[in-house]
């Protein structure tokens, strides 16, 4: 059943002795705001939500190298070899959300080139309207009886960066390793390889939303709804590394609103801003929700994290 109740919901997470987002145009250190408070990006969230979504078995279109499973090496030949060259827009972009459950939930760009079916250029309005389905569509310049354009497929699921409750602290580690300097293993030196960053402790929020409206163009279903509730008290599990070692990122609450309707009872931002998580000094590892605003016939619910 396609989604007919907005859904507000916000996650709640430690960072302990990490690196949760590196920079790569700023050594790989984990990202900071100008105050230093932390930040990890929404791509970076959508990432771990992606591959918690192939663990289940679901299909996912933008995979990441390590893990795609489905032997297509690029985007592109994923899309060629799924979707084919003869669909018209409205086929392509049905076809796109209905085999792919990132796409119908976060949307996505594809290029599209399809025969136009008159002589001549068609006029701007008429190559929009073509070109409009299950979300916006950007016209490229052709001329003939061609007609080529991108389907920007716009998804119900919107998440926001996530930022520290309070500016983080940073350490930064020399690294270096010891190995032989002459063929024959006698004579060993200590070559340095660079640096690791990591946040010492922090506690981080991320907000996110899911629009109904936006939802029946793309075929977005409760049941879909229902997974990525089911996946977000666990975006963590299995996405180890040396950088975030086993145990150092540990999504503490998710806070999950259902709204009785499908404009919302309320306004996305008054819906976040009920509600402020806080640390309780004598147990670092703990947060509590505190509801700073009281919002009558929506109640959130609490969820543990994994």
């Amino acid at each position: 059943m396609i989604l007919q109740n907005k859904i507000d919901f916000a996650v709640v997470f430690r960072v302990k002795r990490a690196n949760p987002n590196g920079d790569p145009l700023n050594g790989n250190r984990p990202r900071t705001d100008y105050e230093n408070y932390g930040e990890v990006t929404d791509v970076c969230i959508k990432r771990k939500i992606r591959d918690r979504l192939q663990e289940e078995k679901h299909g996912v279109f933008v995979q990441s190298q390590d893990r795609a499973d489905d032997g297509h090496p690029s985007l592109r030949a994923r899309a060629d070899a799924i979707l084919g060259s003869d669909l018209t827009a409205e086929e392509l972009a049905k076809k796109a959300c209905s085999t792919w459950f990132d796409v119908r939930a976060f949307g996505q760009l594809f290029a599209f080139k399809g025969k136009g079916k008159g002589k001549g250029k068609k006029t701007g309005k008429a190559k929009a309207a073509e070109a409009t389905v299950a979300g916006d569509a950007m016209q490229d310049a052709v001329g003939g009886g061609d007609t080529g354009v991108s389907i920007g497929i716009r998804g119900p699921v919107t998440i926001q960066s996530a930022f520290s409750l309070k500016p983080v602290d940073v350490a930064s580690v020399q690294i270096t390793k010891s190995v032989s300097s002459e063929g024959d293993g006698t004579k060993r030196g200590s070559d340095t390889m660079g640096m690791k960053h990591r946040v010492e402790d922090g506690i981080y929020v991320f907000y996110g939303s899911m629009n109904p409206q936006l939802a029946e163009r793309t075929g977005f279903s409760s049941e879909d709804a229902e997974m990525i509730k089911k996946i977000l008290p666990r975006i963590f599990q299995n996405d180890e590394s040396s950088a975030r070692p086993a145990g150092s990122m540990q999504v503490l609450k998710v806070v999950w609103w259902r709204h009785n309707c499908k404009p919302g009872q309320y306004s996305s931002a008054r819906v976040h801003q009920s509600i402020k998580p806080e640390v309780d000094p004598s147990e670092p590892g703990k947060v509590d929700i505190r509801v700073v605003e009281d919002l009558p016939g929506l109640k959130p619910e609490l969820i543990d994290g994994f």
